[in-house]
């Protein structure tokens, strides 16, 4: 697509008001400036717009207005889970009446299929989904089928395949008052579209018969639904809580999703099963030709094993990989996405561009290079390479207008943004941190940095402040963090092996003061708000290279611009060009914003704003609960442990034989904890 192509103006859209901007105050600094430029751009048709805008300076807030203004459904893309859960808090906030999604990867863990050909060594797929997070992602792709004022905050999972959403929106299953329908037609129509049967807990995606009622829980919610039947009719429905099983409505309908995205109809199976096997000929053809024998065995025996799962029980590891086949695509046409679930003319935004742009460029020749291996050595159709991200120009294709925001953009943004906005000037008046270069040249009396950094942390600290530290190596954050601790100081390490929800919970117990000292490695640079950091202290800060490029610097010392007293300490024995551009840039910031403060008598005010357990909307309401239930019950158990467990589990046996097994869960999962015992 040429990227001087225009997009059809926005005026009628701001007429319809979907999206409504909650905000308890009015922009200010650049804002102002930049929300008009920025609007000006899209009225205009503009394609690609940058807000180059400094850490702190409210680039959420001032894009918050922008979409509030453009008034379409948005998409939102952030580098990693952590800074796109944290954006998804905020917009949460700037949008309470709005349907604001977050979508990421559902793997807590995942290790892809892939073949060593040097020492023949094979690796299968290994992965642990987080159920919550799937949940997230129904929830997200049923906002866009079912409303139009969204927006999605989204990891690059979003260019990664999705079912179709056609097929996806066809399936669903409306259940109404007074429709003609018995229990068992409908139990069959819900498993048909991927709910599992259980006569157990309700989980996202499952089904139970109750005398002459059913109830399920769909997988994009947290609630139950009993559906009460009379003479094969729908009698009433009924919304319930989950744990307490309290009535929260009755609704007159319901519509209800797939369990799945991926969606097949039983006609497209069997056509899909024909194909593979066509597939599956010309390939042990092209290997009887090349006299690799090894290879047209080992593909036959794993397809054929697949084909007989598939045909079975509609489900096969690594069933993806046959994904065209399914989708009835083209041999290299693009995956269904994400992105094929908004409806035309959406926003696009990506946060920390610089970080964000790359990473998708990148995803398509790493996928691509591993299947490649697994196609020539006979572990996969060719067909394989089908299932796959969208290449970056294809990214391009399926999005409209563009608004990158970044502290230091990078060379895609700067060659094809039409309009650059600068949002130097922060509302609360602050500016960035001094900078100090601190190394063996400096001083004969340099202890060196390890011994220097605790030195200068540990002022800080007396104070009640906080203090980040980054390290080269992941290692080296672990090794750093249990130094600290042994020296009696309150420390914790973050890097890209600590899980999700793990991260999410260190930052917020970093910012209540839970401990003292956050050491990282690049997780502590884009896009991470933490206004109690006083001090940073930047390990071999002269060791040239991705961590100690000028972008990295800038960003890693826009961590302490959020506080009146920020400042960072730079350790290097050599001054690199990157270490003096990055110290000119801040330098030239700092000039403008005391400028500008000294021109309007403003006092720079450190930032502050509510701790938010971003985590919480990612924990399901049963750990919620039993979290609850722990501190009321601690007490009673300490008092007479033996006496509270028997009573315990005689509540728990009561509630079964009630069928209530959500509250006999509950009591489960509360005596392990309360006993220190894993659940099985």
């Amino acid at each position: 697509m040429d990227d001087s192509t225009t997009i059809a103006p926005i005026s009628s859209a701001t007429t319809m008001a979907n999206l409504k901007l909650h905000t308890p105050w009015a922009p200010a600094g650049d804002q102002p400036e930049a929300i008009r430029k920025l609007e000006e751009g899209l009225e205009r048709g503009l394609r690609h717009q940058t807000l180059f805008g400094v850490t702190g300076s409210g680039k959420t807030f001032t894009i918050a207005n922008i979409i509030a203004k453009y008034d379409k459904p948005t998409l939102v893309l952030a580098h990693n889970k952590t800074l796109a859960a944290q954006l998804a808090q905020e917009y949460r906030e700037f949008f309470p009446e709005n349907a604001v999604h977050y979508f990421v990867s559902y793997y807590d863990y995942y290790q892809p299929e892939a073949y060593i050909a040097r020492s023949d060594t094979y690796i299968e797929k290994e992965a642990m989904i987080n159920a919550e997070i799937d949940r997230l992602r129904h929830a997200a792709t049923q906002a866009l089928l079912t409303r139009k004022d969204v927006i999605i905050v989204a990891s690059v999972s979003a260019i990664y395949g999705l079912g179709s959403p056609e097929e996806y929106e066809k399936v669903h299953v409306k259940i109404a008052n007074g429709s003609i329908e018995n229990r068992a037609a409908l139990i069959r129509k819900l498993i048909g579209i991927y709910f599992e049967r259980t006569n157990a807990d309700l989980n996202p995606g499952q089904v139970r018969a109750i005398g002459n009622s059913l109830e399920f829980m769909p997988v994009n919610e947290r609630v139950i639904y009993r559906i009460v039947f009379e003479n094969d009719a729908v009698a009433h429905i009924e919304q319930l809580d989950p744990i307490s099983r309290t009535k929260i409505k009755e609704p007159k309908s319901v519509f209800v999703f797939p369990a799945k995205h991926f969606i097949t109809s039983k006609d497209e199976r069997t056509r899909a099963i024909e194909d593979i096997k066509l597939e599956l000929e010309k390939q042990l053809a092209r290997f009887r030709r090349e006299e690799k024998p090894l290879e047209a065995e080992r593909l036959k025996r794993r397809t054929l094993y697949d084909l007989a799962l598939i045909r079975e029980v509609g489900y096969t590891s690594g069933i993806e990989n046959y994904s065209r086949h399914f989708d009835g695509r083209k041999p290299g046409q693009p995956p269904y996405t994400l992105l094929s679930y908004f409806p035309e003319g959406f926003l696009t935004v990506i946060d920390e561009s610089h970080v964000t742009v790359p990473q998708i460029g990148g995803m398509y020749a790493g996928d691509k290079s591993r299947k490649d291996v697994l196609i020539e050595y006979g572990f996969r159709l060719p067909s394989a390479r089908d299932n796959r991200p969208l290449t970056f120009e294809e990214f391009e294709e399926r999005i409209g207008q563009v608004l990158y925001t970044s502290a230091t953009p990078g060379p895609y943004e700067r060659a094809h943004s039409e309009q650059v906005v600068e949002q130097v000037i922060r509302p609360t008046g602050l500016i960035d941190p001094e900078l100090v270069v601190r190394g063996v040249v400096e001083s004969k009396e340099y202890k060196g940095q390890i011994a220097d950094f605790i030195e200068e942390a540990e002022k800080v600290i007396r104070s009640g402040g906080r203090v980040l530290a980054t390290t080269l190596t992941k290692q080296m954050a672990e090794d750093l963090s249990a130094f600290l601790r042994e020296k009696g100081i309150e420390a914790r390490y973050l890097h890209s092996d600590v899980k999700t929800m793990d991260r999410i919970d260190i930052l917020t117990n970093f910012r209540k003061g839970e401990f003292d000292i956050l050491v990282g490695v690049n997780l502590l640079r884009e896009g991470l708000d933490l206004p109690e950091v006083e001090f940073i202290g930047i390990l071999d800060a002269d060791k040239e290279g991705f961590l100690r490029s000028e972008t990295s610097l800038i960003q890693t010392i826009g961590r302490a611009a959020r506080n009146v007293l920020g400042r960072v300490i730079l350790y290097a024995d050599v001054m690199t060009s990157s270490l003096e551009h990055a110290i000119d840039e801040t330098n030239r910031r700092r000039a403008l914003q005391v400028a500008h403060n000294k021109k309007h008598h403003i006092t720079p005010k450190t930032i502050h704003k509510e701790i938010h357990d971003i985590a919480a909307s990612m924990r399901t309401e049963h750990q919620r609960t039993i979290d609850e239930l722990l501190v009321l019950d601690k007490l009673a158990y300490k008092d007479d442990p033996k006496a509270f467990i028997k009573r315990k589990r005689e509540e728990m046996s009561e509630a079964v034989a009630q069928l209530n097994f959500e509250t006999a869960a509950l009591i489960r999962d509360e005596l392990y904890k309360l006993e220190g015992k894993k659940r099985k």
